[in-house]
């Protein structure tokens, strides 16, 4: 038993594990994929659950010789968080291969062991500490290392404006070395001096080595791919939390990118740079025309659709980027242009160190910038347009191979649509151009949700304000504030027969008249979108191989198209090309959590279930039953309420990165003022009268935030970033401060009646926490995010009825008889 625990190092060591955690979510987006960001939680979680159980077997000989083997722990997460990283990325992953070749699931097992290890290491150095501090200061512990985690969560957006990711893992990696010297410190250790010394040259040795550092990318990435390409390389890269970006040039082989171009085009494109953000997603800056009629083929694209029916005079452009949507629309002479970007950086690019190049493709008197977000900026203006247009923003690639599946996007949900048309002008048009995928699925499902958004707002002759039309790579949806004419559907026909695109819908199409430049089996898009028009959608969706559910804001999941029948139908035809027709984002979730559940069974639970017999008869006060209960339904809870939570954020602050640094940082930070509040309250009220008090708090403004949130965000739409991110923490500290009491408060119970089962209880938390990441993204798939929430209350309900306290002897006697 140690009188003072080690508060500070605990404190840095939990920042880094935390600023480790979400480094690597940025990572993994970089050299993966963005879904890997769920593997990355279900990491952390599973080296937190290793840690309880190693520490079960060991905890006799932890506590004899606590003040070596914590610091200890932390060195090796200090040496770990970079060593496992740089040799788990050396271990080629590709999801596609993982039906024919056996070595691509044992090298999944290897990355999710390796990548672990840092935070099993974290975990046992906290444990460890629960187990042997006085029982009144495990609050304060508890309190500390949540502290900590939310300074780690909040810090690491600052560092990445910073620096390159790839350099924060030296960063991270020294943080714990210092984390190391403090514990030295603080637990007063013998021959200090040359242990200080011995870490001062490891931390420099790393510092000296952060230059060889580099990041190994998916092969499969749009950048890679890229640069297979004679005389293409890299001539720039700048980095922050919204995007890695990489700016590629070729000397030999001209960069083309003109997505959707007519195959009668004759004019070359111009002069490009390729910008990839987190080494995909290509958009192509273009070099300024000297004449505007250079820019002829940005007129033979299906995007230009709309502007051959009705020259707008006020346009928005959503994601306007690298700026070919402002060309296209210069091209068109738009007298006035609101160009909507999220990242600052791309827009910094053109207007400054590339401005040369790109020219005043943001600078000139038609065109106004505003870093924004869409919903957003229409939130918040009485602005009405004669168009709005919704740019292709993501990778042709991932967006055909389905690893969007998992990618949460507020653009394309029912409320979103509902949103564009309101701020439509009389006869206005919402164009919305996308990736063609065969069999078709993003087209459909858009068409369905646009169907689904006029119908709700109760208008008139729904059929005759839809437009679709594609070609062999885009397709154009035009929505119209008002019925398409004869006229304007003439001009449609004869867009289409000019640059060869094919007609998909209007009111007045044929089937004969939908399928004939590029040629299908079946004119599939014509067939699937009369179904709809005919308000069968519930039957299409049915029958159809691929989910095309409307994504709404409880179920942002616009690119998931996953079907488990359609699975199993192309795992038959694997050998005759019917890989590419799965969805391997939803795939990659469900082996994630499946791997990592089977992982966590085997390093977590079997350990426990061994060691079971071994707690003494006196400590038999506590029901075991009760503990497993107990901790797991606040494991899983706590995480469900804490992801959906950060899903109702990302609508507000816009960027995954700043959604998970800012609810992370204020449930950890305010979850530990509740801990060390529930210590204070322990002192008046008995553990289970403060655990019923919190629970109905939680339950309370759980409930109570999804009706309130959505409209208020709304209403605060406008605000700076900077307050934003205060609110947003103010909104969640109250909620977090009482998830921050049970968990503590059950273990200062089991201080003092059953310490040895504080390992087993830690362990069994970190299982349930390390497959609730999981399974809250499936339910919130499948049944939307007030469904995770709602589990979350159920399950903090049930701990009152199973917090762990002694049994009174008479049922003591009852249990064992």
């Amino acid at each position: 038993m140690i009188k003072h625990p080690p508060y500070l190092s605990i404190t840095i060591l939990s920042a880094s594990a935390m600023s480790y955690e979400i480094l690597l979510m940025r990572l993994f987006s970089i050299i993966q994929w963005h879904h890997f960001a769920y593997m990355v939680i279900a990491l952390a979680l599973l080296g937190y659950g290793i840690s309880g159980s190693l520490l079960h077997l060991l905890q006799t000989r932890v506590a004899r010789y606590y003040q070596w083997i914590y610091p200890a722990s932390i060195l090796l997460f200090a040496l770990t968080s970079l060593g496992a990283f740089l040799l788990a990325q050396s271990f080629t992953f590709n999801i596609e291969e993982l039906f024919w070749d056996y070595h691509q699931i044992i090298n999944l097992v290897l990355i999710f062991l390796l990548l672990a290890l840092p935070f099993m290491f974290t975990a046992s150095a906290i444990c460890m500490t629960f187990m042997v501090c006085p029982g009144k200061k495990a609050a304060t512990v508890y309190a500390v290392d949540l502290l900590g985690a939310g300074i780690g969560a909040i810090a690491i957006i600052f560092v990445m404006y910073l620096l390159m990711p790839e350099k924060i893992l030296t960063v991270i990696s020294v943080a714990g070395v210092c984390a190391v010297a403090v514990a030295i410190w603080e637990l007063k250790l013998p021959f200090k001096r040359p242990l200080l010394v011995t870490l001062a040259v490891a931390a420099t040795i790393l510092i000296g080595s952060s230059p060889y550092i580099s990041l190994t990318y998916s092969p499969y990435k749009g950048l890679m791919q890229t640069l297979q390409i004679k005389g293409t390389r890299i001539i720039d890269q700048r980095a922050t939390p919204l995007g890695h970006l990489t700016l590629v040039a070729s000397d030999e082989i001209p960069l083309r990118h003109a997505p959707g171009l007519s195959l009668t085009n004759t004019s070359e494109p111009l002069n490009q740079l390729g910008l990839f953000t987190d080494a995909d997603n290509l958009t192509a800056i273009t070099q300024y025309p000297k004449s505007i009629k250079s820019l002829s083929y940005l007129d033979r694209t299906t995007s230009a659709l709309a502007y051959h029916l009705q020259k707008p005079v006020k346009l928005l452009v959503i994601g306007s980027g690298t700026g070919s949507d402002l060309l296209q629309a210069q091209y068109h002479q738009v007298q006035s242009i609101d160009a909507l970007e999220l990242n600052p950086q791309v827009v910094e690019l053109l207007n400054n160190d590339y401005k040369m190049f790109a020219g005043d493709v943001y600078h000139n008197p038609q065109t106004k910038v505003h870093i924004a977000e869409a919903r957003d900026f229409l939130s918040n203006t009485h602005n009405m347009y004669d168009m709005i247009q919704i740019a292709l923003i993501d990778s042709a690639n991932a967006s055909s191979s389905g690893l969007y599946a998992l990618n949460e996007s507020y653009l394309y949900t029912l409320e979103a649509l509902q949103l564009y048309l309101s701020h439509l002008s009389p006869n206005g048009y919402l164009s919305i151009t996308r990736w063609i995928k065969l069999p078709p699925r993003d087209t459909l499902k858009l068409f369905a949700t646009a169907h689904q958004a006029l119908a709700s707002l109760n208008l008139d002759d729904i059929d005759k304000r839809m437009v679709l039309i594609r070609n062999w790579q885009t397709s154009t949806l035009l929505i119209k504030n008002g019925s398409f004419s004869d006229h304007e559907l003439d001009l449609v026909e004869q867009f289409c027969n000019e640059h060869l695109f094919d007609q998909a819908y209007t009111h007045r199409l044929t089937e004969g008249q939908s399928n004939r430049h590029n040629l299908l089996s079946e004119p599939f898009f014509y067939q699937a979108s009369q179904r709809i028009i005919a308000n069968q959608t519930d039957a299409l969706i049915d029958e159809y191989k691929f989910n095309l559910h409307p994504a709404t804001d409880d179920r942002p999941y616009f690119h998931h198209f996953f079907k488990w029948s359609s699975f199993f139908e192309a795992i038959k035809l694997r050998g005759k090309g019917g890989m590419p027709l799965i969805e391997w984002g939803y795939i990659i979730l469900a082996l994630t959590l499946g791997v990592t559940a089977i992982l966590s069974a085997l390093f977590i639970l079997l350990p426990l279930s061994f060691t079971a017999h071994e707690t003494p008869a006196t400590d038999i006060g506590i029901n075991r039953w009760h503990v497993l209960l107990y901790f797991f339904s606040i494991g899983v809870a706590f995480l469900f309420i804490e992801i959906a939570t950060i899903q109702k954020f990302l609508l507000f602050l816009h960027h995954p990165i700043y959604a998970i640094s800012i609810a992370l940082s204020a449930f950890l930070v305010f979850a530990g003022l509740g801990s060390l509040t529930s210590e204070w309250l322990a002192n008046s009220y008995t553990h289970r009268r403060i655990v019923i008090l919190a629970t109905t708090a939680i339950s309370i403004l759980s409930i109570s935030y999804l009706f309130l949130l959505d409209p208020l965000f709304i209403k605060l739409a406008n605000l700076e970033m900077f307050i934003k991110m205060l609110i947003s923490i103010l909104l969640i500290a109250p909620l977090a401060f009482f998830m921050g009491m049970p968990f503590p408060l059950a273990i200062s119970s089991m201080k003092r009646q059953a310490s040895n089962l504080i390992p087993w209880a830690w362990g069994i938390n970190g299982y349930a926490s390390v497959i609730s990441a999981g399974m809250a993204t499936l339910i919130a798939i499948h049944f939307g995010f007030t469904a995770v929430i709602l589990c979350a209350v159920m399950l903090y309900i049930i701990i009152i009825a199973v917090f762990p306290r002694k049994i009174p002897i008479k049922q003591l006697r009852t249990t064992r008889t």
